[in-house]
């Protein structure tokens, strides 16, 4: 049977490291062959406190201090300390299935090819608000084909969020990129592909994922997942995803329906139209998601805010990296 590794990165969790913990705890796979590293990044809230008193029950729970702060910097830190034939990596909001360990090893017979496999997000809800925008984040309106989202797909896929990867990866195509503030399991996921292997998405490994439970935290969210991208771009001068052009071209078009305003009123309405199309779309997806007429709206209303969010930072991005070249350095103070 094959060792494995999972490495959580971990920042201020106090209300979701011990459950995600205890879903390790409880796998079906045999515990003897998991090792679980938590890379704490200064935890000031009693995370670690938590931590510590978990770890005292197994020798199988390690803590490694990530004095960089970074969720790169922290996946690296762990991949590194461990030697483990796989390496999963795993959010501290999440919350595994019992055989979600076992699923992926198992899911890796599929072809030898495929060098990482992984499954479906199950939304968790905090409150009313997280529930809105879990709804829009499982639409394919919302999120398009990332499948690990939605769901609808087994087979390879171009991403997976908390994958599971053979250590002979890191070897092939390296770390990840410790520059990437956001994306940088994307990016690397991107390597993997490029490289001529395969990512495989099975929905029967399964992960709750506890929900962000305000619309401020889920724009600052993919407004970074957009102007990273962008610096994603330039690493490998090329467009990684046909699906992230379209939040940009939504917000360009924004802009340039206001500025036909200066040109006529004509032209305005004409122009209009597409915004209506766009609008009767989100609607029409929203009460797929809900029937109730309050909810529907707000789940449009999401649907705007991942779009709007995304498209904003993509444009950001192509000023700060591409028309003005500033240093990625200068922009790290974006992930705080």
């Amino acid at each position: 049977m094959k060792t494995v590794a999972i490495v959580i990165p971990c920042l201020n969790e106090k209300d979701y490291i011990l459950r995600c913990l205890q879903s390790i705890a409880q796998q079906s796979y045999n515990k003897d062959l998991i090792t679980t590293y938590v890379c704490d990044g200064g935890s000031n809230d009693g995370t670690i406190e938590i931590i510590k008193d978990f770890v005292k029950s197994s020798n199988r729970f390690l803590i490694l201090n990530n004095s960089k702060k970074t969720t790169p910097y922290a996946l690296n830190l762990g991949i590194t300390e461990s030697t483990a034939d796989v390496v999963i990596i795993l959010g501290a909001h999440s919350e595994v299935d019992n055989h979600f360990v076992a699923k992926n090893i198992e899911t890796f017979s599929e072809n030898e090819s495929i060098m990482c496999v992984g499954g479906v997000l199950e939304n968790v809800y905090e409150n009313e608000t997280s529930k809105i925008i879990g709804s829009a984040m499982s639409s394919s309106f919302g999120v398009g084909n990332a499948h690990f989202r939605t769901g609808n797909k087994k087979g390879y896929v171009d991403t997976v969020a908390f994958g599971a990867y053979k250590r002979e990866i890191f070897d092939k195509v390296g770390l990840f990129n410790e520059e990437l503030i956001r994306n940088q399991d994307d990016e690397f996921n991107y390597r993997i592909t490029s490289a001529g292997y395969k990512i495989f998405l099975n929905p029967e490994i399964k992960c709750k994922y506890f929900v962000r439970a305000s619309f401020k935290k889920l724009y600052k969210q993919y407004y970074q997942y957009g102007y990273w991208k962008v610096y994603v771009n330039l690493l490998h001068k090329t467009v990684t995803t046909t699906r992230q052009l379209v939040p940009a071209a939504f917000v360009s078009y924004l802009f340039i329906l206001l500025l036909s305003l200066l040109i006529g009123i004509k032209v305005f309405c004409f122009l209009s139209l597409f915004l209506v199309l766009y609008v009767l779309m989100a609607g029409f997806m929203a009460f797929r998601q809900n029937v109730q007429p309050i909810t529907a709206i707000k789940i449009a209303y999401t649907f705007f805010i991942l779009h709007f969010s995304y498209g904003i930072g993509y444009l950001k991005g192509i000023s700060d990296f591409i028309l003005l070249k500033k240093s990625i350095k200068k922009h790290e103070s974006l992930s705080r």
